[in-house]
């Protein structure tokens, strides 16, 4: 048995998703209203895509933009200090900390928090938008993802590419309806040390799955990871129904652009949350940065 299959065998994890084949091995997802004909999820190849990235600095939004430039994306960062795209830990490997320089890659500068900044990088020929925000809220403020998002969303809907362009966001685990299946120890610190961040979590995700929330009718996916760690993605990412663990930020990278780029995506309108292959064991690896920066 592989180590896929026999993670897969466990009764608190979905089958695997190995990102290499994914595309052969899950089922397409349709949308239907009453009405209305059944409409297929859109999705862009890689090759064919221009992509946003927001938090595209940060641990697991550089990993993202990298991942998506080696698949021959074009890609757009918004960042307050555009020097700070450099070559992630994971998949940057021996060029770690380098700047990532690549013709298919631009770098405004700008805050995801101003709406006319959001709007400059969201164009009529966006294919796909990544949400990977994360800071301290002191640093960042308290209402920072729920902000920034909102533009996004509002962005996306006056380009006229709310219905053709997939967005995927990245939140945790312990976020919105997830909250059995963080660590009994992280619930503390939800409840007490962390409980402003995950207020703005929660609101973030109810934008999407929410009643009335604005972007409900996007192509979204909320990805909800585990203990974020560092190193080189596995190619292996488990969605768990039960308690979550470990998962490294390349491998949260990658399931976001399977969200953009694969039209046979599994979890276009869902909220999975994922762990690699640490199984249900919590890894406090965070490479230096805090447990919920993205």
């Amino acid at each position: 048995m592989s180590a896929a299959s026999a993670l897969s065998a466990r009764s608190n994890i979905a089958p695997s998703i190995s990102r290499g084949v994914a595309a052969s091995r899950v089922a397409s997802r349709a949308r239907s209203s009453p009405g209305s004909s059944v409409v297929v999820a859109k999705a862009t190849p890689a090759e064919q895509s221009n992509i946003v990235v927001f938090g595209g600095t940060g641990g697991t939004g550089s990993e993202c933009v990298v991942q998506a430039l080696r698949r021959g994306a074009k890609v757009t960062v918004l960042a307050r200090d555009p020097s700070k795209m450099r070559q992630p830990p994971g998949t940057g490997g021996a060029n770690e900390g380098a700047p990532v320089s690549d013709p298919n890659l631009t770098v405004v500068r700008g805050n995801v928090s101003n709406p006319a900044d959001v709007a400059k990088v969201i164009t009529k020929d966006t294919t796909g938008v990544v949400v990977s925000l994360g800071g301290k809220t002191k640093d960042v403020g308290a209402t920072m993802l729920t902000d920034g998002t909102t533009n996004v969303i509002n962005a996306m809907k006056s380009a006229g590419i709310a219905t053709d362009a997939r967005i995927a966001i990245v939140t945790s685990i312990g976020a919105g309806d997830s909250a059995n299946q963080a660590p009994i120890v992280f619930r503390v610190l939800m409840a007490t040390v962390m409980r402003s961040i995950f207020n703005d979590k929660n609101n973030q995700e109810a934008l999407f799955l929410g009643p009335g929330g604005p972007g409900r009718d996007l192509e979204f996916c909320v990805v909800r990871p585990g203990g974020l760690g560092v190193g080189p993605p596995t190619g292996i990412v488990n969605v768990i129904d039960g308690e979550a663990g470990s998962i490294a930020r390349a491998d949260v990278a990658d399931f976001c652009l399977g969200a953009l780029f694969e039209e046979a995506f599994p979890y276009i309108g869902k909220a999975p949350c994922i762990s690699s292959v640490g199984g249900t064991s919590w890894t406090k690896d965070r490479g230096g940065k805090g447990m919920m920066e993205a």
